[in-house]
């Protein structure tokens, strides 16, 4: 791993850049009295959604408004505000796919869903409002978001939730058509490999390979620095270079780094870097006419698309899907 802090919880960031039309749209709502109870916020990841969730919930739960930190911003030290830090504001529920301990579930199941239509049914116990956030609504398994639709159908009084989505496509017709949607975009590539700069010290050359994985996120960039994307984009690099051929020896010492705590991040990471070279390979051959083994090497990158989910729903050892992907990516360079 690299020596950059994962940037903070969405509950503990206290600004947000680029979301000003966004917040004026929540606020303009809120001051004519046309606030709606459930509120989409999609975007790509990483461009400050569920950031945005917590600032509306801060002020939703009565947190002093602080300009300083933009139209939806909270004096830090507001004692609703430190209630949300610590997560003990009694009228506030974060459904996400983080346990408290920080440990990752494959999903949000369908008993913490079931949560909502009980706590909405309360009155709110200090705040003017009850407010839930859902970070992501993506991560939903199917019980969980028909879960929520009794909620959604049923709107509560005094009630507001947030639902983070990265795909809403994905998410069922019945739930969206129930939310106002507020979308957000990143702020650019150069934009933010200036933001990566200011926060980790990076060369601009560095930060901006960084902002290009991201596709423009600036919270996905710096989560992509802390986990030392730089390294894994590099040994992507180098084990297509080499193809068909490679030291075997060098990967076995690769494949061996996928064991342990951390072993599924740095092999979804070092996956995710090939995929997204190899998309730009293709990209590039389509575009110039086409080229030997296109086609295999399409197939190659679509089997990779789908390789760490089936990896982690499988609960199959890192290492040998490892030996796997390399077996696909070398019959794809000897068709070239």
């Amino acid at each position: 791993m690299a020596d950059f802090p994962d940037p903070p919880h969405p509950r503990d960031a206290f600004a947000l850049e680029g979301a000003a039309a966004q917040e004026g749209a929540f606020l303009d709502a809120l001051e004519r009295g046309r606030l709606h109870h459930a509120w989409l916020l999609t975007g790509p990841e990483g461009v400050g959604k569920a950031t945005f969730a917590f600032r509306a919930a801060r002020r939703l739960l009565g947190a002093t408004p602080d300009p300083n930190h933009g139209l939806l911003g909270a004096r830090m030290t507001d004692p609703v505000v430190r209630q949300i830090a610590v997560r003990s504001h009694p009228d506030l529920l974060v459904l996400e796919r983080f346990t408290e301990d920080g440990k990752p579930r494959k999903v949000i199941p369908v008993d913490e869903a079931r949560k909502l239509p009980e706590f909405f049914a309360q009155t709110p116990a200090t705040a003017p409002y009850r407010v839930a956030i859902i970070d992501a609504a993506d991560d939903l398994n199917v019980n969980a978001a028909n879960a929520i639709l009794k909620t959604l159908e049923e709107p509560p009084p005094r009630g507001v939730l947030f639902l983070v989505s990265h795909s809403p496509g994905r998410l069922l017709p019945t739930i969206r058509s129930r939310c106002r949607r507020l979308a957000f975009g990143a702020p650019g590539e150069a934009v933010t490999a200036e933001f990566v700069e200011s926060r980790t010290g990076l060369s601009p050359e560095q930060s901006l390979r960084l902002a290009r994985m991201a596709g423009g996120a600036p919270g996905l960039a710096l989560r992509l620095a802390a986990a030392d994307a730089l390294a894994a984009d590099d040994e992507a690099h180098e084990i297509l270079r080499n193809l068909p051929k490679f030291d075997d020896g060098a990967l076995v010492a690769l494949a061996d780094r996928f064991r342990g705590p951390e072993g599924q991040q740095r092999f979804n990471l070092l996956i995710d870097r090939i995929s997204d070279q190899i998309r730009a390979m293709a990209v590039g051959q389509a575009v110039n006419g086409g080229g030997e083994g296109l086609d295999r090497w399409v197939q190659a990158w679509e089997r990779l698309q789908a390789l760490p989910d089936q990896t982690e729903g499988l609960n199959l050892d890192h290492a040998d899907a490892f030996w796997t992907a390399l077996r696909e990516l070398r019959a794809a360079a000897r068709a070239a």
